[in-house]
């Protein structure tokens, strides 16, 4: 009887290596086209490839959101709050951590290995059909998240969910993303990020993202700069749209910390959820609960109370990794996805608020499209050292590059380099560990792939 066993789970085993590879096979195919920061400010190819599928992004209710920071922690947090009310769901998010998968999933799980080479199975005939038909006319072919939006809109229609939480890959207005017909739209905090792309200002910033707001649809808007709140109001005035209103119309009407995050007070349109807890860490993650709540308000009761209780058990399950995220202890190593000065900043506060570290040191690794001297002056008071180093990403800023950059922020003795991250890790924890009996620790953050790497090298798959 053991025998038999042993040889089904080999059989198992090898089943699941075999779907492992294929699923690999088919993501490396797809990284072989422009890469997702590569914008071409169109959507005829994915309209295009969509309408042969028979336009799936239409077979479901929508969330959609934008923003600078707090996409994902959000998006997770709605999906949770709609899973919790028993409908079925589709999440779809980006980057990813760990496996490619993540970025597409369903009722809260990343779908498998085998679904993601059937659904790229199911589209790929459609998609090579329309680069065929974009290259002729001297266009392009569908660039890498081009293609995995598809897979996403297929992949919900097929399950089929009852409600799609979509966050744009960059931007919004012509995000691959924004040809569903949303009725609930979300806006988190829009600060400095993507100016290549985007734009010089944080007013055409605010034009590129409020394009996720479709008409008659209900808008959820993050508290804002006035200038940035102007223009948004404009465009939602223009559409039609209901505007819901951080510290207007909603709040965070109170929050505590608490082991293992905090307990918060939200007003949203339906009146006062109370001791609400949210195993997450800092004040940021106060108001994006916030806009989680009103948005699943909106697109349940059109803005009536929802159940406490089942509030109470969406929030106190909710997850976000690499946000904030313990990740080893003694010492204590944390990760945060902060790839922005606003993010960092955000940071900052909620390690400071939530944590008594008497040491902690940095390891920092920057994208070169971002902006690495405010990412790094933001962390600075945070830091005794920083030890700087680099994703294995040809995107990555050079660390050597890095480390001049940080010389000008931290002074040259509190400036170490490592250029593979596994070296940059061990010497921050000796660094760390060095001048601090008790409460020393080492954060990793300035890039999402970093801490990608960083969750994958200290088991965190």
């Amino acid at each position: 009887m053991s025998r038999e066993r042993g040889g089904a789970d080999h059989l198992k085993d090898e089943a699941a290596r075999a779907a492992r590879e294929a699923a690999d096979e088919v993501y490396r195919a797809i990284l072989s086209r422009a890469p997702e920061q590569d914008i071409d400010p169109s959507l005829d190819r994915v309209r295009d490839v969509l309408e042969l599928l028979g336009d799936p992004q239409r077979a479901f209710r929508t969330v959609h959101l934008t923003g600078t920071n707090g996409k994902t922690s959000t998006a997770r947090m709605v999906e949770r709050l709609l899973r919790e009310h028993g409908l079925r769901t589709g999440r779809f998010t980006s980057p990813h951590l760990t496996r490619v998968t993540e970025r597409i999933s369903i009722d809260g799980e990343p779908i498998s290995d085998e679904r993601f080479v059937e659904v790229w199975q199911d589209v790929a005939p459609y998609v090579h059909m329309v680069d065929q038909q974009h290259l002729e006319r001297g266009g392009q072919r569908l660039s890498f998240f081009e293609v995995f939006t598809v897979m996403a809109y297929a992949a919900f229609a097929d399950a089929p969910v009852e409600v799609a939480v979509v966050e744009v890959g960059l931007g919004g207005r012509w995000d691959a993303t924004n040809l569903v017909d949303a009725e609930v739209a979300v806006i988190t905090p829009i600060a400095m990020d993507h100016e290549r792309y985007l734009g010089d200002t944080l007013v055409e910033i605010a034009g590129e993202k409020v394009g996720i707001v479709k008409d008659g649809a209900t808008l959820v808007l993050a508290h804002q700069t006035d200038d940035v709140e102007g223009v948004v109001l404009a465009a939602a005035a223009e559409r039609g749209a209901r505007v819901v209103r951080e510290d207007v119309d909603v709040a965070v009407v109170d929050r505590q910390v608490a082991v293992g995050g905090q307990l918060v007070a939200l007003r949203g349109l339906g009146g006062v959820y109370t001791d609400v807890f949210l195993p997450l860490y800092g004040e940021h993650q106060a108001h994006n609960a916030l806009l989680a709540l009103v948005a699943t308000e909106a697109l349940l009761t059109g803005g009536a109370a929802l159940d406490g209780a089942v509030v109470e058990a969406a929030f106190a399950d909710v997850t976000s990794p690499g946000r904030l995220e313990v990740v080893r202890s003694s010492p204590t190593v944390l990760v945060d996805a902060a790839h922005n000065p606003a993010g960092a900043e955000a940071l900052v506060d909620a390690v400071t608020e939530a944590f008594e570290f008497t040491r902690l040191v940095g390891v920092v690794g920057v994208m070169a499209d971002k902006d690495p001297e405010g990412i790094l002056a933001a962390l600075e008071p945070l830091l005794a050292e920083v030890v700087v180093t680099q994703a294995s990403t040809s995107r990555a800023l050079d660390v050597d590059d890095l480390a001049e950059i940080a010389v000008d922020v931290f002074g040259e003795d509190r400036v170490h380099v490592a250029a593979r991250l596994p070296d940059a890790i061990d010497q921050a924890v000796q660094r760390a560990e060095s001048e601090a009996e008790h409460g020393a620790g080492v954060i990793v953050t300035g890039s999402v792939l970093l801490v990608a790497e960083a969750r994958i090298l200290l088991g965190r798959e």
